[in-house]
């Protein structure tokens, strides 16, 4: 495993110190990859001393790369489910998992929680074009569920534990249909109803073998990726064919 040292953290006067790492710094997807569970991990001490007082909670975040997405909604019709209503999101985490030390509500307000995105319930989504509150609640909520029953957005409030006042740990599980890209695990010491402290580290998850090979000619090119996928699956059904009339 590579240790990924935190950046500078954030810290005024007295202020307790954040130093955050992360067990890997660095996530290959070979094939047959069934997914990993990353480790957060650091400490929060005194600038007077070795130690703080205790008195924090912890908030961990990991997030993936943002992506813009589409959502359609269906409903029934005559018997039968057709595409109803739309909308499109910027940025959406192609991966979220937020842990603490305590329930999100009882460490910090509902502004302070937008603001950082405390959890599931304060995603900033940024919705395109013209859209209503009703309507942005129930595809961010259709959303959200199903990026939870994918395993792609976690919440564990509770999921961090503090070991003598000073060590903090968290366990996050990537799953194996995880995005390749730029990953952000970020810490934060909360006191009083205000952060005081923040770290953060990267992971890079990136595919290795075969599977690389066929994600950087999907990209690099397209057209002739396009064509090749069309091909084989022409090639195949006309196989399955000649192969079930020799039967």
């Amino acid at each position: 495993m590579i240790a990924a040292l935190a950046q500078p953290v954030q810290a005024q006067g007295r202020d307790a110190i954040l130093v955050g790492e992360v067990s890997q710094h660095e996530v290959l997807v070979r094939q047959g990859f069934t997914g990993t569970q990353l480790l957060l991990y650091g400490a929060i001490i005194d600038p007077a001393s070795r130690r703080s007082d205790g008195d924090y909670d912890i908030v961990v975040i990991l997030r993936g790369p943002t992506e813009a997405i589409q959502i359609r909604e269906k409903q029934r019709f005559a018997g039968i489910w057709i595409n109803a209503e739309n909308t499109s999101f910027r940025s959406v985490p192609s991966f979220y998992a937020l842990a603490s030390s305590a329930p999100v509500r009882s460490m910090v307000d509902q502004r302070t929680a937008a603001i950082y995105e405390f959890g599931l319930d304060y995603l900033q989504l940024s919705p395109t074009g013209s859209i209503d509150q009703e309507q942005y609640d129930r595809f961010t909520l259709g959303l959200v569920d199903l990026r939870q029953r994918m395993g792609l957005f976690q919440q564990n409030e509770g999921g961090v534990s503090i070991t003598e006042d000073v060590l903090y740990q968290a366990r996050i599980d990537l799953p194996s249909n995880v995005v390749v890209g730029r990953y952000v695990a970020e810490t934060f010491a909360i006191r009083d109803g205000r952060v005081i402290a923040s770290a953060s580290s990267e992971v890079q998850v990136r595919k290795e073998g075969f599977d690389r090979v066929v994600a950087e000619q999907s990209q690099r090119n397209a057209f002739a990726y396009g064509l090749l996928a069309v091909a084989l699956s022409v090639f195949m059904g006309w196989a399955a064919g000649r192969l079930f009339a020799l039967v």
